[in-house]
């Protein structure tokens, strides 16, 4: 993974929360009630003809089916990924073995804002008046820091799980820039200023949603997008992840066994030229099973310069969004959040 500098989690301007300890919580307390009433509640289940794409990566017209994901849906869930059953059971393990620790153990590694790595809550938390029913704990570029805070003589498995984990999200993102920057008809040689060791930097998110009484005056996560590239998710144990659809409203992303799921973020849909939605999307909670789910970003490097790329090979398509580096951007988002993109984007007289 890259440095904490070059992959900082936009956190550094706003002020550290403290997860609940939800193992003595008996009832939905007021500061995390969400009103029963908000529309960001409201799940549209259709008829059932409208559903997230699955798609087989070794499908000869994988290309096209995931460019169409990305102009429709900004998401889609991915099989014969290539990440392997075994990185995906020991990842699972390890996060299950860190959230089921004691909070007093947890707060040992309570990330700050100099250190935006380890445990604490999501990092739009601050944004809301109500708090959400999650704990988290960020990666970047290496857990040996903070897992030895939390197991200072049993600290190497839960490295190495992560480690194998990022390793391969690593190689199946690239894989499927490739895919995406190919369908968007952007040259391979633009296409090597995206991925390797020195252009991308990678972050891993676990995140914790305990059972809550109440699941429906409660709020996991606050629908956000993502600053990646791509995101990639594997959530376990129930479903819980949404998606908001454009003119049809949000939908519940199931649990289909041996698939990832994936979407964008807003530095594709910039360099796509808006062409590529940016998954709006957020998480529920149940009062049935506990939930987790193991995320990986990857996103440019802090001084990459972000413009849409299709304009360059198409010279009657003018750019939807100005040119600025990655890093001004997360400074824009940790600001303004979900104005980000409209602060960014040119307007039109």
């Amino acid at each position: 993974m890259a440095t904490s500098e070059s992959c900082a989690v936009e956190t550094k301007t706003l002020p550290i929360q403290l997860p609940l300890d939800f193992s003595s919580i008996q009832s939905v307390p007021e500061s995390h009630a969400w009103p029963e009433s908000n529309e960001d509640q409201v799940e549209n289940n259709g008829d059932g003809s409208l559903v997230l794409p699955i798609i087989d990566l070794n499908d000869p017209k994988a290309m096209e089916l995931i460019g169409y994901a990305c102009e429709n849906w900004g998401a889609f869930q991915l099989k014969n990924h290539g990440i392997s059953k075994s990185v995906i059971e020991e990842l699972e393990v390890e996060t299950k073995r860190l959230f089921d620790l004691p909070k007093e153990q947890k707060l040992k590694a309570l990330r700050s804002r100099d250190n935006p790595t380890g445990y604490g809550t999501f990092w739009i938390t601050p944004f809301f008046q109500q708090r959400m029913w999650q704990e988290g704990f960020t990666i970047i570029a290496s857990a040996v820091q903070d897992a030895k805070k939390i197991w200072p003589n049993d600290y190497q498995r839960f490295c190495d799980a992560m480690k194998k984990f990022e390793d391969e999200s690593r190689v199946l993102i690239e894989k499927l820039i490739h895919l995406s920057f190919k369908f968007l008809g952007i040259s391979e040689e633009e296409e090597k200023n995206w991925v390797g060791p020195n252009n991308h930097a990678g972050a891993i998110q676990l995140n914790s949603y305990p059972i809550c009484p109440k699941p429906e005056n409660a709020m996991g996560i606050a629908p956000h997008t993502d600053t990646s590239i791509f995101t990639l998710l594997h959530q376990s144990q129930s479903s819980g992840l949404h998606i908001f659809k454009d003119g049809s409203g949000w939908f519940t992303v199931p649990l289909v066994p041996d698939t990832i799921v994936i979407n964008t973020g807003d530095v594709l849909h910039m360099l796509s030229n808006a062409r590529f939605k940016s998954a709006l999307h957020k998480v529920s909670v149940n009062n049935v099973k506990h939930r987790y789910s193991m995320v990986y970003f990857y996103r440019p490097t802090m001084d990459q310069v972000v413009s849409p790329l299709v304009p360059k090979n198409n010279s009657d398509e003018e750019p939807r969004f100005r040119a600025l580096t990655f890093k001004e951007y997360v400074g824009i988002k940790d600001k303004y959040l979900d104005k980000a993109l409209s602060i960014v984007s040119i307007k039109e007289d």
